[in-house]
C-alpha cells in the first residue's frame, strides 16, 4: 500500500482520496495513530510496555538501559514489566489519558526477540482494550518466522528499522558487530547479509498481508547517510507506508559504541538534507521523537515516571476495566475529531505533504519557521517553557511540516533569569537556519538574543492554529511586496 498507490499528497491534509476504498481503509488505520500521521500526532497519545529486554542483534548506536529516567531515546526504560503488569499499566493510564490510542512494545530489547512476552501482551489487550490499535518495532530479523502471530492478534503497525540495503555488507559491519541466528553470532558482512536479508523478506510478508510498515532509518553521518536514497527507494519499491529517518544521537553519556568512540550526533541541518534526498521516492514521517522503551503520553512529552507499578498492580482486572471506561474513551475520541475537523476548516487546508520550493512559493524561494505548541494543533506554549519547536518551510502558496527541534532544557522565562544561566546559546544554535519563531509569549530578553541571529520572534499568534499562523506570518514578514505586485 504504497503512496503511488492510495493518493498520498493528493486531496486533503492526510493525502487521502475520500472516494479510493482502499485509502479509506489505510485512512482508518493511522487517522488517530500519532506515528503514522502527523496529523494525529498532537491530539493523540501513546503508550510503549516494556515487554520485550532481550535482542539478536547488536547496534553501534544503541544501549539499552534499565532504571534510567533521566535519558528520552530508544532502549531506554525506567523498568521492565510482566505481560499482565504491561496490560494493567494500560488499562490505568487509557483511563488517565482517555486521549491514548495506541499500545507499542518497542523494546528496550526487539518485540520479536521476546515473541511470547510480546504476543501474550497483545493477546490479553485484545480482550481488555479491544478499542487500542497495537504496533511492534523490529530490527526485522524474525518477522517472516512470526508473520501469522502478527496477524492473529490484529498488529497491523509494524516498524522496521532498516539502516542500509547495501549487498556487501560493508555498510552494515559498520552499523552490526553481529547478528544472532541459529544460536550462533554471525560477524561482521555476513552478518549484515543475512539481517538485509530477513528484513526484506519480512517486510514483503507484511505488506503482502496488507499490514502498515513504517521503516526507521538512523542517519550515521559518513557511514550510511549515502545509502539512505537508496534505502527510501528499496522502501518504496517494496509497498512500506512511511520512512522515519532518525538523526543518530551518540553523546558520550548514552554509552554506545558509536558515542563512545566520538563519532558526532547527526545535526538538525544533516537531517534535513537526508530527508530531502529521500523525499522524492518516499513518504516521509517527521515529527519522530525517538521516543523511550516506556514512552507515555503525547509524542513530544514524556510521562512515564508519573506511573510506576505502585499506582496500578495491585489492582484486579475489574477495576482496572471499570477506570479504562471504554464508552468514556469513544466520547473523548469523538470530541478529539470534532476539534479536528474545526481545525482544519481554520488551517484552511494550506499544508501540503510533500512538495517542491516551487510549490510552496512563486518566487521560489522559503522561509523556516519554528512554532512552540503545547499540542492540539495550537500556538499555546511560552517561548520559557518550550523544550522543542516545530518546524516548517512556508512560502506565499502554501508550508509543509519539516521537523521537530529538541531541547536539552528549556528557557527560564522572566527577567530575573537573564543571567547568562540560561540556555540561551543553544536555542540560537537550534533555530540559527529560521527565519521566524511563532509563540504564546516571550520576553525582552530572549527576543532581544534572537534578533542577533536575524530570527523574528512573533507572539501576535498566541491562541491561533499553528498551521493557518505560520502561513500568514510569513506572507506578513517576508511577502507583502508579492501580494501588492498581485493586487497591483
Amino acid at each position: 500500500m504504497s503512496c503511488s498507490t492510495t493518493g498520498c499528497g493528493t486531496t486533503n491534509d492526510m493525502g487521502f482520496d475520500p472516494n479510493d476504498p482502499v485509502a479509506a481503509d489505510i485512512h482508518e488505520k493511522i487517522n488517530n495513530h500519532p506515528c503514522y500521521s502527523e496529523g494525529a500526532h498532537q491530539h493523540y497519545a501513546r503508550i510503549h510496555v516494556a515487554v520485550a529486554p532481550a535482542c539478536n542483534i547488536q547496534c553501534n548506536y544503541c544501549n539499552r538501559k534499565y532504571d534510567c529516567s533521566n535519558e528520552s531515546r530508544p532502549g531506554v526504560t525506567s523498568g521492565k514489566l510482566s505481560p499482565e503488569e504491561a496490560v494493567k499499566k494500560v488499562l490505568y493510564i487509557g483511563g488517565e489519558i482517555q486521549q491514548l490510542s495506541v499500545v507499542g512494545i518497542a523494546g528496550p530489547g526487539d518485540a520479536l526477540a521476546n515473541p511470547q512476552k510480546t504476543f501474550d501482551t497483545f493477546r490479553m489487550l485484545q480482550e481488555k482494550a479491544p478499542d487500542l490499535k497495537l504496533c511492534l518495532s523490529t530490527n526485522g530479523l524474525r518477522i517472516a518466522d512470526y508473520i501469522d502471530e502478527i496477524e492473529k492478534y490484529n498488529v497491523d503497525h509494524v516498524t522496521v528499522t532498516i539502516n542500509t540495503v547495501d549487498p556487501t555488507g560493508e555498510i552494515g559491519s559498520q552499523i552490526y558487530p553481529w547478528v544472532h541466528w541459529n544460536h550462533k553470532k554471525v560477524w561482521g558482512a555476513e552478518g549484515a547479509k543475512l539481517l538485509l536479508e530477513k528484513q526484506l523478506e519480512g517486510i514483503k510478508a507484511l505488506t503482502d498481508r496488507g499490514i502498515l510498515v513504517k521503516a526507521n532509518s538512523v542517519l550515521i553521518p559518513g557511514i550510511n547517510d549515502k545509502d539512505l536514497p537508496n534505502v527510501a527507494r528499496k522502501l518504496k519499491e517494496m509497498n512500506v507506508f512511511l520512512h522515519n529517518i532518525m538523526p543518530l544521537l551518540s553523546a558520550p553519556e548514552f554509552g554506545t559504541k558509536f558515542g563512545l568512540e566520538g563519532i558526532p550526533s547527526a545535526t538538525d541541518q544533516e537531517t534535513m538534507a537526508v530527508q530531502e534526498a529521500c523525499g522524492m521516492d518516499m513518504k516521509l514521517m517527521k515529527h519522530c521523537r525517538q521516543c523511550r522503551a516506556d514512552a507515555v503520553g503525547l509524542i513530544g512529552e514524556d510521562r512515564s515516571d508519573e506511573f510506576g507499578k505502585e499506582a496500578f498492580a495491585a489492582l484486579s482486572f475489574d477495576e482496572l476495566e471499570k477506570k479504562y471506561n471504554i464508552s468514556a474513551r469513544a466520547q473523548k475520541h469523538e470530541a478529539i475529531e470534532n476539534w479536528r475537523t474545526h481545525l482544519d476548516a481554520a488551517n484552511e487546508r494550506i499544508k501540503l505533504e510533500q512538495a517542491t520550493k516551487l510549490e510552496l512559493s512563486s518566487t521560489g524561494e522559503t522561509k523556516l519557521v519554528a512554532v512552540t505548541t503545547a499540542g492540539e494543533g495550537m500556538i499555546n506554549m511560552h517561548f520559557g517553557s518550550a523544550q522543542e519547536f516545530l518546524v516548517y518551510e512556508a512560502g506565499d502558496k502554501a508550508i509543509k511540516f519539516v521537523m521537530h527541534r529538541k531541547l536539552e532544557s528549556s528557557y527560564c522565562s522572566g527577567p530575573e533569569n537573564c543571567d547568562g544561566t540560561n540556555p540561551i546559546e543553544e536555542i540560537k544554535y537550534t533555530l540559527k537556519d529560521c527565519d521566524i519563531l511563532l509563540t504564546e509569549k516571550i520576553g525582552d530578553c530572549p527576543m532581544s538574543e534572537l534578533q542577533s541571529i536575524n530570527l523574528i520572534a512573533d507572539e501576535s499568534y498566541a491562541n491561533m492554529p499553528v498551521e493557518k499562523s505560520v502561513f500568514e506570518a510569513v506572507k506578513k514578514h517576508f511577502y507583502t511586496n508579492v501580494q501588492e505586485n498581485e493586487l497591483g
